[in-house]
């Protein structure tokens, strides 16, 4: 066998080291790659296998013993230098298949990786440390923050019962309604530092589904009817009455998504819907669908949706409000209990958020909802004739056309009521209404938006004789 190995093996340029030796441990080839990782200048052919691997090959009369598996198997071994300095390789000894008196090791140099992967680890410790360090320190602002904003929610409460002056109750009111709204704030950040650190528990129990859904019900229809909006809530006679989840983060999901319908529809309903879709042993399938008619989202900006501390754009941050977290801690939580939560919008034509999730069902109970038809029948479908017409898609694209007979309709009754608001000296709720009016008159000639506009800047001022003024003018463009 030639000693540099030509016309055996073509691996003289290969990236990892070779080394063939005999039977007796001898070694009989290396190629370039090997000379220069162990650092030999003159030829390693002839010197004993155990010069590189002592720890894995030792010298045994006329040939050696070894704790190394031949075969294809990737094995672990140190590697040693001329200067008797090593370092890990990754390495194969296999036997030749030319030639069964000879053994062939081929190695690849690991000290890199192994320094990688120690910094990799490290890092990984780092972070680690960091995020439990991140948790803790939310928990512990969270819940710093909790105690001054309930003092001032309980003595804002207190003075509310006692006080008369309308001035001082509008004040009051609004600091109210700011500790509330500082409450969901806290919340959603706690709930996502939990989620984001894996410490996030569900508690499932048994429940009654349709008190939960009853309770949902009763969360959110004042404020969706207030807007002058339909509200229509169906559930499945298949759902059974019972079932074991996690009824918070259920109501929580619901609330969420509920919330956002209303917050971004301006005309039109929201409607729920609550189905069991799948069945597996004791475990059920449910699939929620929150669909509004409200401002919608382009195809492009879906993805934003369920990313943390996002909005779609900047502005709607600035115009509604909010942290970005509410819908991906829906997502979360959807996923946690066997879930997804999907999104299908339109600009300018509304949204449909659906969501499934796993519960369990009890067995031991009376599982059919008896009050309900073999139809779904509407839990709640207090609506105005407005919104009943609007059941169908046409109905709503002519609310929108300015000049028709349903948009001037939509008009007036909206109107009327934000000039009510005006005279009760609700503001607040003036600014809700004059919201529908802008939408009411998007298609409206140049003359009558700088009207609506005038009327809007006069209810953020708060001026009534403006108000008065831009609603009369309003009023008898739209006869």
């Amino acid at each position: 066998m030639e000693q540099n190995g030509s016309g055996i093996f073509p691996a003289d340029d290969a990236i990892e080291m070779m080394i063939m030796f005999d039977r007796s441990g001898e070694i009989t080839y290396v190629n370039t790659a090997a000379r220069q990782k162990l650092e030999y200048e003159d030829d390693l052919c002839g010197k004993h296998i155990s010069e590189i691997f002592p720890n894995s090959f030792r010298t045994s009369g006329d040939g050696f013993e070894t704790d190394v598996c031949f075969g294809k198997e990737l094995q672990n071994l140190l590697a040693y230098r001329r200067n008797l300095t090593c370092f890990p390789v990754e390495a194969r000894v296999m036997v030749s298949k030319d030639d069964s008196e000879h053994y062939i090791c081929m190695a690849n140099d690991i000290l890199e990786k192994e320094h990688l992967s120690r910094e990799i680890e490290q890092v990984k410790q780092e972070a680690q440390q960091a995020l439990k360090v991140k948790s803790e320190f939310v928990a512990n602002v969270t819940h710093e923050l909790r105690t001054p904003v309930n003092g001032v929610l309980g003595n804002v409460r207190e003075l509310l019962s006692e006080e008369t002056d309308r001035k001082m109750m509008k004040s009051l009111s609004l600091i109210e309604r700011c500790c509330e709204d500082m409450h969901k704030i806290i919340n959603n950040i706690l709930d996502f530092s939990k989620l984001e650190a894996g410490k996030f528990t569900l508690e499932p129990r048994k429940f009654h589904f349709k008190n939960m859904m009853d309770y949902v019900k009763a969360n959110h229809i004042n404020k969706i009817t207030e807007k002058g909006l339909g509200f229509f809530m169906t559930i499945s006679p298949q759902i059974p009455e019972y079932i074991i989840g996690d009824e918070l983060r259920i109501v929580q999901i619901l609330n969420n998504l509920l919330s956002n319908a209303q917050k971004f529809t301006a005309l039109g309903k929201i409607t729920v819907e609550a189905l069991k879709t799948a069945r597996v042993n004791d475990r059920i399938e449910l699939f929620f669908i929150v669909k509004d008619s409200g401002i919608g989202i382009d195809q492009a900006d879906k993805d934003k949706l369920f990313q943390s501390f996002s909005q779609v754009d900047a502005s709607i941050s600035r115009k509604y409000g909010g942290t970005g977290l509410g819908l991906n801690i829906c997502k979360q939580l959807a996923e946690l209990m066997g879930g997804r939560i999907e999104v299908e919008s339109e600009k300018n034509k509304g949204s449909t958020f659906s969501f499934s999730i796993w519960v369990g069902a009890c067995e031991d109970e009376n599982n059919n909802l008896s009050q309900f038809d073999d139809k779904r029948e509407s839990l709640f479908s207090e609506s105005s004739m407005a919104a009943q017409k609007d059941e169908t898609g046409d109905a709503r694209e002519d609310v929108r056309s300015y000049g028709t007979s349903e948009n001037r309709e939509a008009l007036k009754k909206n109107l009327s009521k934000l000039i009510l608001c005006v005279e009760m000296d609700n503001w607040e709720k003036a600014e809700m209404f004059m919201e529908t009016v802008k939408q009411l008159t998007e298609e409206a000639p140049q003359e009558v938006k700088r009207l609506v506009l005038r009327l809007k800047m006069a209810i953020q001022k708060e001026n009534y004789e403006k108000v008065s003024a831009a609603f009369e003018e309003l009023n008898v463009l739209n006869k």
